[in-house]
């Protein structure tokens, strides 16, 4: 297993065909104002990949691109809904088809309250990970072995936390309503980016 850096796009070629894992790291919550840093990327066979933006990108990243709008390939994500939206907003393309481990938890794992990434891996990969460099500046020159560790973390789990939720969504009957949700993850981050990231627009209200 081995983690690796790129600067301003993902080399040709260096992922095996099929489903991805992918996650973003930004400046902050807020993606018109908090830029896309790094996209962090692995296809489940033991290795991570890094694509770091610097600060006056122009986010011209082809491989990376081609990849995320692979419409052949799943893309896995945990909050989905997050990286969707960043990756919509500063790379133009929607990262589609999805399977977010997040929604499939809270339709699956009923039994907890406890859909974070970090409970999610414990329970059903059997691993601890670290948040420590959750909240780090992700802007800076040079990014440190910790985060550069943190950011290929979170995606190291998910193809095994994917075959797991998959099966277990099955069992359950509710593969066809995690499906629909996963199909509407891509308008719900369009509404996020046009100005309604709060507002329940199927509410009475």
């Amino acid at each position: 297993m081995a983690v690796y850096f790129h600067e301003e796009d993902l080399p040709a070629d260096v992922l095996a065909p099929g489903i991805v894992a992918v996650d973003t790291e930004t400046m902050g919550l807020i993606t018109h104002r908090d830029r896309l840093c790094v996209v962090q990327i692995s296809d489940g066979q033991g290795d991570e990949h890094l694509v770091r933006f610097g600060k006056n990108s122009t986010y011209d990243a082809p491989n990376l691109k081609a990849v995320l709008a692979d419409p052949a390939r799943l893309k896995l994500f945990h909050y989905a809904r997050f990286d969707l939206a960043a990756i919509q907003h500063y790379l133009g393309v929607s990262a589609t088809p999805v399977f977010c481990t997040k929604i499939g938890s809270k339709l699956v794992r009923t039994y907890t309250d406890r859909h974070g990434l970090k409970d999610l891996v414990r329970e059903l990969a059997g691993k601890d990970m670290s948040k420590q460099q959750q909240s780090s500046d992700w802007g800076g020159r040079v990014l440190s072995d910790a985060q550069q560790d943190y950011a290929a973390s979170d995606v190291r789990y998910l193809h095994v936390c994917h075959a797991v939720l998959a099966e277990r969504l099955e069992r359950e009957g509710r593969t066809a309503m995690a499906q629909a949700c996963f199909d509407f993850l891509p308008t719900r981050a369009a509404l996020d980016l046009a100005g309604w990231p709060d507002a329940d627009i199927f509410s009475h209200e």
